[in-house]
């Protein structure tokens, strides 16, 4: 999914709206811009229980793969 340019807090509805429609365990990778997009949405993902198995930086922005609580 990437969400390259969307500010913040739209990334991370986007993503929500996303996972919504996906089964528990599945996995989603998550293209964002670096500062305030990737903290953002990295935190909201775990606070809401969600699994992070991966941040990283790719070029000028990160990937993040999420696992569906």
């Amino acid at each position: 999914m990437d969400l390259k340019g969307v500010p913040c807090p739209m990334n991370f509805v986007k993503v929500k709206l996303k996972l919504e429609t996906m089964d528990s365990g599945e996995k989603l990778e998550i293209v964002l811009d670096d500062g305030e997009p990737v903290k953002n949405v990295s935190v909201s993902l775990k606070d809401e229980g969600h699994r992070m198995l991966k941040v990283e930086r790719s070029g000028e922005c990160w990937k993040v793969l999420v696992e569906k609580k």
